[in-house]
């Protein structure tokens, strides 16, 4: 029986290289899949991992109708036994239950991969849907780091080296700024104890240089 599989974990956890992984697995045994993705770091279209690892991908936009394209697919006579879907965070409720619908319809097995929560400790509607729906939610064992050695359990945004938690879900490239130069976008992993005081590595070895105590008021 096929089954909806949904493998989350931080940033840094591998879920891409995973993705590639489980994507060659499956192909060394003669089974013919696809490859989904959407908002790579690598641009549109591929499907990478940190380790430099990529693939070709279908880039899955907010209109993308996974259900029509797997069945105009079969019915022009394609073959596939298994799709691929990284950064399914970003893809909508809808989506997320017509891979469900892909799954107990056709018996096509689905391999989700992707972030529970954004920066704002908040769940992506589509991480949200998927552990409503999924057949089998796996966390992945590889565990990303905060900068001071604990497991990292939350990813966090920095503009300008500041730690932000407002502004746009989804934010790829700098983010606009209206009196000054674009501020420059990064992100981070922290442990919950770190991302609720902002601390980020960076303002960390700045506290430790500096006089000022730790902001551990509220």
């Amino acid at each position: 029986m096929a089954e909806l599989h949904f493998f989350t974990g931080t940033m840094d956890s591998g879920k891409s290289t995973l993705a590639l992984q489980t994507n060659h697995n499956h192909a060394a045994r003669g089974r013919s899949g696809r490859i989904f993705t959407t908002h790579d770091r690598a641009g549109e279209s591929i499907l990478s991992s940190r380790l430099g690892l990529t693939h070709d991908a279908i880039e899955v936009s907010s209109s993308f109708d996974f259900w029509r394209y797997v069945v105009d697919s079969l019915t022009a006579g394609a073959r596939i036994d298994y799709l691929i879907c990284d950064e399914a965070q970003f893809y909508t409720t809808d989506q997320i239950d017509q891979l469900a619908k892909v799954v107990d319809e056709l018996q096509i097995d689905v391999f989700a991969f992707g972030i529970l929560s954004d920066f704002r400790t908040r769940l992506f509607p589509g991480s949200a849907r998927l552990v409503e729906l999924a057949d089998r939610m796996n966390v992945l064992q590889v565990e990303a780091l905060c900068w001071c050695g604990k497991r990292a359990t939350h990813n966090a945004r920095t503009e300008d080296g500041v730690m932000v938690v407002e502004g746009e879900v989804i934010v790829v490239g700098d983010v606009d700024s209206n009196d000054g130069p674009p501020a420059e976008v990064a992100y981070e992993v922290l442990c919950r104890q770190h991302h609720r005081r902002r601390l980020t590595a960076a303002r960390a070895r700045a506290v430790a240089m500096s006089p000022e105590p730790l902001p551990f008021g509220s």
